[in-house]
């Protein structure tokens, strides 16, 4: 019998789980980008002051996904305004990161995260919903495509020295 997902907004009680979760992230990124990212540890309230700080500003969301009471997914969101002489002025939501573990991928978690941000966004008025995405994370890239998401910008950069690398990996 498949475990019963259920959905929720998130709240600062729940940033050590998304630490946990959140390893996943850490260990992704490594791969593809040591010069970037840390890698992933089993002392994974290492990240806690970066996850309880999506808790801290208003405009922010994230929303759990759980099996029976395990939260198994999260996805993360904030609310803000662009405005200027050069940018037509509009509410924009974007996303910050997706996570669900490997046990529960393919089941339409991630997709169920994103049209709950969807929802918000559009409760909070916003007229655009945005992400970004390394292009390593293909599985990531395919699944924001089939929602709709379309590349409107390239981000590139050149690395100026070799980073320091840090023993507590």
């Amino acid at each position: 019998m498949e475990e019963v997902i259920t959905y929720r907004t998130a709240t600062a009680e729940d940033a050590l789980a998304m630490c946990e979760l959140g390893q996943l992230l850490n260990s992704v990124h490594h791969a593809a980008r040591p010069d970037i990212y840390a890698a992933a540890t089993d002392d994974f309230a290492r990240d806690l002051p970066h996850w309880a700080g999506v808790f801290e500003k208003p405009g922010q969301i994230v929303f759990i996904a759980s099996a029976g009471e395990r939260p198994v997914a999260f996805i993360t969101a904030t609310l803000s305004a662009s405005a200027g002489p050069l940018m037509q002025p509009q509410n924009v939501v974007r996303i910050g990161s997706v996570c669900v573990a490997e046990p529960f991928w393919g089941k339409g978690i991630g997709r169920a995260l994103i049209q709950r941000v969807k929802d918000w966004a559009m409760e909070q008025n916003a007229q655009d919903l945005r992400l970004t995405v390394w292009p390593f994370n293909e599985r990531a890239v395919r699944m924001y495509a089939e929602f709709g998401f379309e590349t409107r910008a390239l981000e590139m950069g050149v690395r100026l020295s070799e980073a320091p690398r840090s023993d507590h990996q």
